[in-house]
Formats: C-alpha cells, sequence, structure tokens
C-alpha cells in the first residue's frame, strides 16, 4: 500500500525529502491501510513549532460510523524539533513549499514523505509534456513495451 502524489512531482522541482510520522485518528488508519487517501493539492504548512498537512483528503472508512468525519481534517506530522527548525530555515525566503509526496507502511506505522519542492513555471510543465510524449513515441517505433 502506497498512496502517491504524482501531481507534486508534475508541479514542483523535488529538492530534498523527509520522512515523518502523522497523527491519525480510528479509522483514518483503516482508511490510509486499504488505500482510501489522496494527497493531490495538499501542503505542509509549519504553523509555531509544528507542522502540518493541510488539505489531504482521507476518505471514510466503509465499515466506520460517518458521523463527525471529515476527510478534509488538518493532520499534525510528527517531527523532531531540529526537522521543524530546518524545514523553517529552508522555505522562509526563498520561494520554496513542502509537499507531500507519499503515504505508506513502514514496520507497522504509517510514514508520509514530504519534500521541499521549487514550483515549476508554465513552460517547464509544457517541456516536461513534450518530452514525456517524444519519449512515448520512441517506445512505439522500437517496440519496447512499458506504456
Amino acid at each position: 500500500m502506497e498512496i502517491t502524489n504524482k501531481k507534486a512531482f508534475f508541479d514542483h522541482t523535488i529538492l530534498e525529502r523527509l520522512e515523518a510520522g502523522i497523527a491519525l485518528h480510528g479509522a483514518e488508519v483503516k482508511a490510509v491501510k486499504s488505500g482510501h487517501a489522496d494527497l493531490s493539492g495538499s501542503y505542509v504548512r509549519i504553523i509555531g513549532d509544528e507542522a502540518f498537512l493541510i488539505n489531504a483528503k482521507i476518505f471514510p472508512y466503509e465499515f466506520s460510523r460517518p458521523e463527525g468525519f471529515d476527510e478534509n481534517r488538518t493532520r499534525k506530522l510528527l517531527l523532531h524539533r531540529q526537522e521543524i527548525v530546518v524545514l523553517k530555515t529552508k522555505t522562509a525566503g526563498a520561494g520554496l513549499t513542502i509537499v507531500p509526496i507519499s503515504l505508506y507502511l513502514k514496520s507497522g506505522l504509517i510514514k508520509i514523505q514530504i519534500a521541499i519542492a521549487k514550483s515549476k513555471k508554465a513552460w517547464d510543465k509544457k517541456q516536461a509534456i513534450k518530452k514525456h510524449d517524444l519519449e512515448r513515441d520512441l517506445e512505439v517505433d522500437l517496440g519496447i513495451e512499458g506504456y
């Protein structure tokens, strides 16, 4: 089970990666373990001395009670204080952002991989699409199975 944020790779240039824990409530854990989450459009914000995952969707677990469940709830990330200071200083004035890349299980615990990233310009995105299309056409012409 791994949930990836493919949009983050398209919209941002990834500079540095970091692993963090995430604070979840009961039914959210089972929902994530069954793959019912979406990281697209989400980001990490540091407020005070804590890091929070904002706008990530964890859909309700089908066998739990739906009362009071908020799928867009802001969730706290579990990082050491030194890691939070590093993230805060690197993103302070450099025009960088922190985006979640993937949500996965590691020895029974749910972890999230976050990255310090720089937003791509529109022409960078167009170049990436063009490069991907050329690679696909080349593989089709050569008969390589990959897509």
